[in-house]
């Protein structure tokens, strides 16, 4: 809780992981354009990892820069991989355009990116904020300055190397499961591998 000479407030956060997208740059019709990008959040077990989508303003001044610097990245086609803090949260519905869902009504999950407090580009870590006392557990470096958001001269590349860290080295998946097919693809796009002589699926070194 926070408070003022008058008014005390009462704050809601959400913290977690997540891939940055959609990082650009709003204007605005009468004021000054603003900051803001999408963060596909993981949660879910670590080998059926599922995916919410906050669609962001960046608000703190340090995420501001770090997601200015990342844009190059993004830019890029690179998987980056943040550890945020967001507020304000709150739900807005929308209708569809075109696709399949045209005419129908949507909703999409505002808020504000408070902090960012380190970065993965392809699965190596290019940014650690210091520590603070609210996310001691996500912060992935020690103390000190903040380093700046730069590309790493020898990175693999792959759509799980940031979260490799957090999913197990083998998986067994049966054929008469009614996801079967859904679970390959999304095992395949988080790196793991068939090894055809344990009938279980790896993950990629």
């Amino acid at each position: 809780m926070s408070e003022n000479a008058s008014t005390k407030f009462f704050d809601l956060h959400v913290t977690g992981i997540g891939y940055l997208n959609r990082a650009r740059e709003v204007p605005v019709r009468r004021g000054e354009p603003f900051l803001a990008v999408d963060i596909s959040a993981l949660h879910g077990a670590a080998d059926q990892v599922e995916y919410t989508r906050f669609d962001c303003r960046v608000s703190g001044e340090e995420a501001k820069k770090v997601v200015k610097a990342a844009m190059k990245h993004l830019q890029a086609e690179r998987k980056v991989l943040v550890a945020f803090k967001l507020g304000d949260l709150y739900a807005e519905t929308f209708t569809y355009g075109k696709g399949e869902k045209a005419g129908q009504t949507g909703v999409s999950l505002k808020a504000r990116l408070l902090r960012i407090d380190w970065v993965k580009v392809d699965g190596e870590t290019v940014y650690s904020a210091p520590a603070s006392s609210d996310a001691p557990a996500r912060s992935q470096e020690g103390d000190g300055d903040p380093a700046p958001v730069s590309g790493p001269e020898d990175s693999s590349t792959g759509a799980a190397e940031g979260v490799a860290d957090y999913l197990p080295e083998e998986v067994t998946l049966a054929r008469d499961d009614p996801d079967f097919e859904a679970k390959k693809a999304r095992l395949k796009a988080q790196g793991y591998r068939f090894d055809g002589q344990t009938c279980t699926w790896r993950l990629a070194a």
